[in-house]
């Protein structure tokens, strides 16, 4: 178990048929739990939830794979605690408090995913919790009917809880693993527009083998000429699937591969004049150019957004700071290798777009840009996280060259004034702040650390490099995380 707090729903957020399903389970399960009932849950709860914890930590730290994922300090001062309050918000919950519980089991799910740690382990947790519950239920029960009905409702309540982790688990596995697949083929895609051509080229290729086909007085069988069988069909399936995802653009482009094949297949054999067969060509490559328009899209797509870059600093967006931060935390806990994580925000931007406009604040944010990579090394990654805000990830780093990249990049920007249009010199500045990671293996921690530290830099005068501690306080944006 992790903090119970989700993140707040979206105000706008449309509420699907399966979210129904869910809150209809949740009140049947609550409903049937009755008053003496959930008063004896609640009173075993708080009669033996310290050892409860210690049965559930327990025995998941006999795992080996535990040690890396629970630190004994970590469940000791914040997950022991924690535990404690999710059996009691669980148990003593009302029929109300259907949302609720479903909100907290989700966010909870979300993290183990982050985290990596296996679901067994909790699975195995949660039964050893339930014994001891039970042990608790007989001790306390007035009667024999008393603690059957509480067994009965506990076990309900914690299954549908690991139920839904479990399920919000697997969908955050799930994106996590397309979004690293779109990583690798970002990597090997260097050159969007290069890509783009290439896979033109191949489907005028096939457009021009088929119309030399069907021109000919013997076009042959229908199999050699199928797109799917052309290289560009057998990149879109293989690579550019993979590369692009399930979107409206990919499924109409399989549509019409699928009716170019279909009438190649059903109409080729009979066309055995030369008017039907220029019929069937002249429908196909109709088909072929809406292809050829929807992968143009696509790339365009492929090309800024959606490739992980920032169109304005060319630095990487956001998209991929979950995927290098796992692959981090998975290289320290395999190597040793400590990394660190920057915060940068610029001062006073919004006096920058206010005074001078914004296409003087886009130039800002492009000059900041190119003295973050001039001043880091090769293996570091530079994200413009949004607004004015840029996240740098340092590999294979101590705190003291952490602390030292931070300072050469706040002294370089505090040296380097963006010289305007009309030649005046702009100062600029910024706020830093930097988190080591420290052994725990959601990088949410990491990165929510920096966050705060930089946020204490700019309350404590701006331009300066502030170093996260571990009492450092949340970060404006992260207190709305936890209540």
């Amino acid at each position: 178990m992790d903090d119970l707090t989700p993140a707040p729903a979206s105000q706008t957020a449309v509420e699907t048929p399966a979210d129904g399903q869910r809150r209809e389970e949740w009140q049947r399960r609550l409903t049937a739990v009755q008053a003496p009932t959930r008063a004896l849950l609640a009173a075993v709860v708080d009669a033996g939830g310290p050892e409860l914890a210690d049965h559930f930590y327990g025995g998941m730290l006999a795992d080996p794979r535990a040690a890396r994922f629970l630190d004994p300090d970590q469940v000791r001062e914040r997950l022991k605690p924690t535990l404690r309050r999710w059996l009691a918000q669980l148990l003593s919950a009302a029929p109300e408090d259907a949302d609720t519980l479903q909100a907290v089991q989700e966010h909870v799910g979300h993290v183990h995913a982050r985290i990596g740690i296996p679901v067994d382990l909790v699975s195995r947790g949660a039964r050893m919790v339930k014994d001891r519950l039970h042990r608790g239920i007989r001790t306390m029960a007035a009667d024999h009917t008393l603690a059957l009905d509480a067994i009965v409702a506990a076990d309900a309540l914690i299954d549908t809880a690991l139920e839904a982790m479990t399920r919000a688990y697997t969908r955050s596995r799930e994106a996590a693993r397309d979004l690293d697949g779109s990583f690798r083929l970002f990597s090997l895609i260097q050159n969007v527009g290069t890509e783009r051509e290439r896979q033109r080229a191949l489907l005028l290729a096939w457009e021009n083998t088929l119309l030399y086909a069907l021109t000919a007085d013997d076009p042959g069988p229908a199999q050699p000429l199928l797109i799917s069988r052309s290289e560009f069909g057998l990149w879109f399936l293989h690579k550019g699937l993979a590369s692009f995802g399930d979107t409206a653009e990919t499924r109409e482009v399989n549509q019409l591969a699928e009716r170019i094949d279909t009438a190649l297949r059903e109409r080729l054999p009979a066309a055995t004049d030369t008017a039907a067969r220029r019929a069937l060509l002249d429908e196909v490559r109709g088909w072929a150019d809406a292809i050829r328009s929807l992968v143009g899209i696509m790339f365009e797509g492929i090309g800024d957004l959606e490739s992980g870059r920032d169109a304005l600093t060319r630095l990487l967006n956001r998209r991929f700071l979950p995927t290098i931060l796992r692959r981090e935390v998975a290289l320290q806990a395999n190597t040793g290798r400590q990394f660190a994580v920057l915060m940068l925000d610029l001062d006073h931007f919004k006096s920058i777009n206010d005074r001078h406009g914004h296409e003087a604040g886009d130039r800002a944010l492009q000059h900041v840009a190119a003295l973050l990579v001039e001043n880091t090394r090769g293996s570091d990654y530079l994200f413009r996280y949004g607004g004015e805000e840029f996240v740098i990830v340092l590999g294979s780093v101590s705190r003291a060259e952490a602390v030292a990249i931070a300072e050469g990049l706040r002294a370089a920007i505090a040296s380097s004034p963006l010289v305007l249009a009309d030649a005046t010199r702009l100062p600029l500045s910024a706020s830093i702040g930097v988190a080591i990671q420290d052994d725990h293996p959601d990088y949410e921690r990491v990165l929510a650390r920096a966050d705060a530290a930089m946020y204490q830099a700019k309350r404590g005068g701006r331009d300066r490099v502030v170093v996260a501690g571990h009492s450092m306080p949340d970060a404006p944006d992260q207190l709305a995380l936890r209540r």
